[in-house]
C-alpha cells in the first residue's frame, strides 16, 4: 500500500466578491467587527481587496470589477461561527442586519442567515451537539 501526501494543505482564504469595497470593509469590519488584518493595493496600484480574521479561515473581499471579474454574490452562506446564535443575531440587528428567515435549528446546530450590504449571503453558526 502506497502513501501519497495530500495535495491541498489548507484553505488560506475564502473570497468574497463586492462592488463597494469601502461599504463591504465597513461592514466588515463595524457591523461584524472582524479584524481587518490586510489591504490588496498600494500608492501605485489600486486599491482591489481587503482582509478579515475570523479566527480560522481569512475573509478576502475582492472588488470584482477591478479585477475583470464579473459581479455576482454567493448565493450559499458563509458559516460564521458564534457561541450564540440567538444572541449573536440580537446584536447584529441591533446594528441594522436583516436576517432572511426565522433562525435554523438542524438537529446538531443552530444557524441564521442574513446578506452583506452586496447581497452576498453569510450565517451565524453554532454546533451544539457532538461530532461523531
Amino acid at each position: 500500500m502506497s502513501t501519497r501526501a495530500p495535495l491541498v494543505t489548507g484553505v488560506d482564504f475564502v473570497t468574497i466578491p463586492t462592488q463597494d469595497l469601502d461599504r463591504a470593509r465597513e461592514f466588515y469590519a463595524d457591523v461584524l467587527r472582524l479584524e481587518p488584518s490586510s489591504v490588496w493595493g498600494s500608492e501605485t496600484r489600486p486599491t482591489i481587496g481587503a482582509e478579515f480574521e475570523t479566527g480560522g479561515v481569512t475573509l478576502a473581499l475582492l472588488d470584482s470589477g477591478k479585477v475583470g471579474i464579473d459581479f455576482h454574490p454567493n448565493g450559499h452562506p458563509i458559516a460564521l461561527r458564534v457561541d450564540d446564535v440567538e444572541a449573536a443575531r440580537a446584536e447584529l440587528e441591533s446594528r441594522g442586519v436583516s436576517f432572511v428567515a426565522d433562525t435554523l435549528d438542524s438537529g446538531v446546530c443552530h444557524q441564521a442567515f442574513f446578506k452583506d450590504p452586496d447581497g452576498n449571503t453569510l450565517g451565524l453558526h453554532h454546533r451544539y451537539a457532538p461530532r461523531d
